[in-house]
């Protein structure tokens, strides 16, 4: 899923190109620089999600941010290199635990990108605020993971409170549907999206139901939806259910229009929805490859693809750990380090308000169109 080529020369140039990006923020002097080479803490930060399973493309897409990250990092202080620690979740709330501790045994761990998904956010962030070991999150987007006062969480892009909303008001004053039906996989991530456009939308959504991840048979969905008379349906879940969630309905006939959000961006939905994955409108609080050209170069360079899904999220939050070790910080300092960050990246102004959210939000559409998925523009 990941390709390794790479070309020296431009990725030399983007990288110069990235490293120009901040406009403000703290000291980050190294601390060889301080102190000699003695002062190198020969420092790690940890890669948290779904890298194997179901869900890995998202976590690839991650991780991919991180590692161009740590390259540009590791070049610029080649006497004091930081590595990358991977804690495979594959996704699954119930290994996210014994992962947290195994994290947080590691004291060379000063900060973890991630975890990637809501569910695993859940299971995994007590431990982690406990230990005082700081999470930035490039991608788990459930509103109530900012409602539990963790010290250590930081988000770096809108949650669903700002995406809900956004996917409902597309349905309504882009796609002027007026007939939504809505359904959800029952996960943190998806029922919790789920349950936010169907409250938007109120009483233009002529029917629910749930489903389960790792369903393969929505029979029973495909006729409710098709008897309601619906011309749109929102689904709150992931790529491996919304595949064969809109194939089935497609061959049931069914002509509406197929919404989703961040948890399907990713082309083995196409890859396996085929011909039914045509017009799905995908909502995500990442923006979209061209929006910043320097990392775009960079990351084709490195992986001969465009960025992904949360590929530049993931390399703003490798980022300020990153800035944080080169300011001298350790794992005890560098949850005060993060909450008073203040630079540009390469997705948004890197902010963070006084629960850890992002203070700057955008929402983006996008489509699949000719078996790839395209940005058709921010929704505002």
């Amino acid at each position: 899923m990941r390709s390794t080529l790479k070309f020296a020369v431009p990725l030399a140039v983007a990288a110069l190109a990235l490293g120009a990006c901040g406009t403000k923020g703290g000291d980050t002097t190294t601390p060889a620089a301080s102190g000699g080479a003695a002062a190198c803490g020969n420092y790690k930060i940890g890669m948290f999600g779904a890298l194997t399973g179901p869900n890995a493309n998202l976590g690839i897409y991650i991780q991919n941010g991180v590692n161009l990250a740590l390259d540009d990092y590791n070049k610029k202080h080649p006497d004091c290199k930081v590595t990358l620690e991977n804690y495979d979740s594959q996704g699954d709330p119930t290994q996210a635990p014994a992962l947290a501790k195994k994290a947080i045994d590691d004291k060379k761990v000063v900060g973890i990108v991630g975890p990637a998904f809501s569910g695993e956010s859940k299971a995994a962030d007590p431990a982690f605020n406990e230990a005082g070991l700081v999470t930035i999150t490039p991608s788990a987007t459930n509103p109530k993971l900012a409602d539990n006062g963790w010290k250590t969480f930081f988000r770096a892009l809108g949650n669903d409170a700002t995406q809900g909303p956004a996917a409902a008001k597309y349905i309504k004053d882009t796609l002027k549907a007026t007939k939504t039906f809505v359904i959800d996989d029952a996960s943190e991530y998806g029922k919790g999206l789920a349950d936010i456009v169907r409250q938007d939308l109120g009483s233009q959504v002529v029917g629910n139901d749930t489903i389960q991840q790792k369903q393969t048979d929505f029979s029973a969905s495909v006729t409710k939806v098709t008897s309601s008379g619906a011309d749109s349906l929102f689904f709150g879940g992931y790529s491996p259910e919304a595949a064969p969630l809109i194939k089935q309905l497609r061959d049931a006939g069914w002509k509406g229009t197929f919404v989703v959000a961040d948890g399907v961006k990713d082309q083995s939905f196409i890859d396996n929805a085929k011909d039914a994955a045509e017009g799905t409108i995908i909502t995500c609080p990442c923006v979209p490859a061209d929006v910043a050209p320097a990392f775009q170069t960079a990351y084709k360079a490195k992986y001969n693809e465009d960025p992904n899904t949360y590929s530049g999220e993931g390399y703003d939050s490798a980022t300020i750990l990153l800035d944080g070790i080169a300011a001298g910080k350790d794992r005890s300092s560098m949850v005060d380090f993060v909450k008073s960050y203040d630079k540009k990246g390469v997705t948004k102004q890197l902010k963070f308000d006084a629960k850890g959210e992002s203070a700057d939000i955008k929402v983006f559409a996008y489509k699949v169109e000719n078996g790839k998925i395209v940005s058709v523009g921010e929704i505002k």
